[in-house]
């Protein structure tokens, strides 16, 4: 079973806009969602993927992911998400040796920017950056799906 772990911090500051490489747009909406999974169709530059997921915003979710043509993506992005598609700039950023993403959200969310560090194990250390501020794991309001359906975060 492929599973993710993963932290998630509200950014508050620019710091880390130096150590950015490689941003990308991001387009996501999900295709399904239930009780128990969600079904997330995302492009990523020039790639696409489907993606099912445990539902929820806890730190330990079931994940698996699959790459797919990018025009499927885009018809399934214009037809199947009921114009709920987030756009963000998702920037990469190396930080003490860990891989951290930045989502700069576009759109009616512009200004929110989420980081999100991916992990090995449930009690990994990590060293937080100056950039990252209230940490909002397991918030639901902050998962991507509950931000496709209901925007801007009421406590952002």
């Amino acid at each position: 079973m492929g599973t993710e772990i993963e932290r998630k911090f509200l950014v508050v500051s620019e710091l880390w806009r130096p150590h950015s490489r490689a941003p990308q747009l991001v387009r996501q909406g999900y295709v399904g969602r239930g009780p128990t999974s969600v079904v997330r169709v995302r492009t990523m530059g020039a790639r696409a993927f489907l993606t099912i997921k445990s539902a929820g915003a806890a730190l330990v979710r079931a994940e698996y992911e699959y790459e797919i043509p990018f025009k499927d993506a885009d018809e399934l992005l214009a037809n199947a998400c009921a114009g709920q598609v987030i756009e963000k700039i998702r920037h990469r950023i190396e930080w003490e040796g860990l891989d951290w993403v930045i989502d700069e959200f576009e759109g009616p969310m512009k200004g929110l920017l989420l980081a999100e560090i991916e992990l090995y194990c449930t009690d990994q250390d990590i060293d937080l950056p100056a950039w990252a501020g209230r940490e909002v794991t397991g918030i639901a309001d902050y998962s991507n799906e509950q931000l496709s359906l209901a925007g801007w975060p009421p406590e952002a």
